[in-house]
């Protein structure tokens, strides 16, 4: 297994990638030992499902918990890993708010790993819950 990245290593990695420095992310905080991550997305209007509705496209909310899952993988085991599968399940729209991922991973494993990613606005109230699995490297 290589080193744990830290917060600003990620950070950096998500600015220096075109598309998910244009969604915005934000690595809130980073916990190799939990294996906990947390991600933040800033609303902006490009990321909008229809003109004045002031509510998160399914597909950002669907990118971030991608990105967050595979994020607390990668903080883990210190390399990025394919995505191999997820899914999302909305609960309520995103609207008028910034979207917060909380990503657990449950599993490293030889070949692959399972991670969970909570999405809450900033209430706190869960928007959306998402599980994906990720190619783990023959070297982790």
């Amino acid at each position: 297994m290589s080193k744990p990245m830290s917060r600003e290593q990620m950070q950096a990695m998500l600015s220096s990638s075109g598309y998910n420095a244009f969604m915005g992310f934000i690595v809130e905080s980073a916990d190799p030992e939990n294996q906990v991550l947390q991600m933040k997305l800033p609303w902006r209007s490009e990321l909008e499902r229809g003109s004045g509705t002031g509510q998160f496209h399914g597909g950002a909310v669907a990118t971030l918990i991608d990105t967050a899952g595979h994020y607390a993988c990668m903080m883990t085991i210190g390399a990025p890993l394919p995505t191999m599968n997820f899914r999302v399940d909305y609960l309520r729209p995103a609207v008028d708010t910034q979207l917060h991922a909380t990503a657990r991973v449950w599993r490293i494993g030889r070949t692959m790993s399972v991670v969970d990613v909570e999405v809450t606005n900033d209430s706190g109230k869960t928007l959306a819950i998402g599980r994906a699995n990720y190619a783990t490297p023959a070297k982790a």
